[in-house]
């Protein structure tokens, strides 16, 4: 047995002598120890960048296709893995992505959520429900209505009575105009609560909207019929009148397709009848010497060509440098049928009467006419081109 009274006693110099010596001994090990550089931490210019891809602090979720950290990537494959989840387990998954990026105005990016979460096919039919449902509402935010009506009618088949699907499926039937199946889950939902006031309101607005519609057809279908009897009636005094019109369908039957213009600067004006039932058409009058056309949009079918050919050259155009286009100083001709022969026309005559020549052929619902100097050089060079009639060329 250990005699006490032999045990040193430290005085307290002693002590602080001992504990340098000690502190001296492990700084000499210290630096004996080989120096080595630290290279897994983060830099210290961006330690905080590092630190915010960290799942744990991180501010902003990844955008889709970029780099993901070793961590965050094992922590996604782990909450997706098919081999660590049940079906159940991932639907609840993407539930909740989706949930998130709903909250934070995310549409398009809940409905790719949601979608990941219908294709699971859990056999949980709530949560199945649940999907569709807050993938309808996602597809409602974009004003997708059609698409978020088909996923409220899928979810209601998972789960007829679900309030939230019943009335965004009325809600889109309104604004998709489809007003019968909007007023018809209105009253599915009064059936549950006569005093819905939402249900209500949305039904009788449904109901005003189904007369106002109805009325609109009402107008749109008389003046359709309108316009159809007008036009049969053009069609009918054009016949009348045997003037030939250019069939595009091949037809020899006109109809009213071969009134159609095919000229751009022709298409909003057409032949039509005037309060007395009398034809305007609209009329090209070409001059191929200067390459330059004249549309007159209202020719009506008892002015002559005299009379419409001064009203155009009152003012010699500006292309017409030498004064050369006088009414007294053209001549006037239209192609025939064939297209390789040219008939002078008497300009003293109307309109009417010379589209009432069986060899003047209407095209494309616009009349056109070729205008010549009078013995010109140019008219020479352009009736070689063209069969003109020996009678025709004694009338000039």
């Amino acid at each position: 047995m250990e005699d006490k009274s032999s045990k040193k006693v430290w005085t307290e110099e002693e002590r602080l002598e001992l504990a340098s010596k000690l502190d001296a001994e492990l700084d000499d090990y210290i630096n004996q120890l080989e120096k080595k550089t630290y290279t897994e931490g983060w830099p210290e210019d961006r330690w905080q960048e590092e630190m915010e891809k960290h799942p744990f602090f991180i501010k902003k979720m990844p955008e889709p296709g970029e780099e993901l950290s070793p961590l965050m990537e094992g922590l996604q494959q782990l909450k997706y893995s098919t081999d660590e989840n049940t079906p159940e387990e991932l639907a609840n998954n993407y539930k909740e992505d989706g949930n998130f990026n709903y909250k934070h105005k995310k549409y398009r990016m809940a409905i790719i959520s949601y979608t990941e979460g219908i294709k699971t096919k859990c056999k949980d039919q709530e949560l199945m429900a649940q999907l569709y449902n807050n993938r309808a509402a996602s597809h409602y935010m974009l004003k997708n209505y059609r698409s978020s009506l088909n996923d409220s009618k899928q979810a209601l088949k998972l789960k007829p009575n679900y309030v939230k699907s019943v009335e965004r499926a009325a809600t889109c039937c309104f604004h998709i105009k489809d007003y019968d199946q909007c007023i018809e889950l209105c009253d599915r939902i009064l059936d549950c609560c006569s005093n819905d006031k939402t249900a209500l309101d949305l039904k009788t607005r449904a109901i005003t909207a189904k007369k106002n519609l109805q009325r609109d057809r009402r107008k749109q279908e008389k003046a359709e019929k309108k316009v159809r009897m007008e036009e049969e009636k053009l069609l009918s005094v054009i016949k009348s009148r045997g003037i030939n019109l250019e069939s595009l369908d091949g037809e020899k039957v006109p109809n009213l397709k071969d009134l159609e213009s095919r000229a751009p600067q022709v298409m909003q004006s057409k032949v039509h009848l005037d309060e007395n039932d009398r034809l305007v058409w609209p009329v090209i009058f070409l001059y191929p010497e200067v390459q330059e056309t004249d549309f007159v949009q209202n020719f009506h079918e008892d002015i002559t060509i005299k009379e419409q050919l001064e009203e155009l050259f009152r003012e010699s155009p500006e292309w017409d440098t030498k004064h050369r286009y006088t009414p007294d100083n053209i001549v006037v001709y239209f192609e025939g049928k064939d297209k390789t022969s040219l008939y002078l026309i008497d300009v003293s005559k109307s309109l009417g009467e010379i589209l009432m020549d069986e060899r003047f052929v209407v095209r494309g619902g616009t009349p056109a006419f070729l205008v010549f100097v009078r013995d010109s050089k140019a008219e020479a060079r352009f009736l070689a081109t063209y069969s003109v009639p020996e009678k025709e060329c004694k009338n000039k």
